[in-house]
């Protein structure tokens, strides 16, 4: 299996929210690692945001 064709910054990135070692990630299946893409964005979509209007 070859590494996720990914720039380095990306890569960092993604581990830092994925809570796994830069190695595992580049080497993760890519099914596994869209999947878990999917569950970070569903936990950010049901996080509460802060609107321009609720800010001042």
């Amino acid at each position: 299996m070859k590494p996720l064709q990914v720039s380095a910054d990306t890569a960092v990135k993604l581990a830092e929210s994925l809570g796994v070692p830069l190695e595992h990630l580049m080497h993760m299946p890519q099914h596994i690692l869209m999947q878990k893409i999917a569950e970070l964005a569903k936990q950010e979509a049901s996080k509460p945001s802060v609107t321009e209007g609720e800010k001042e």
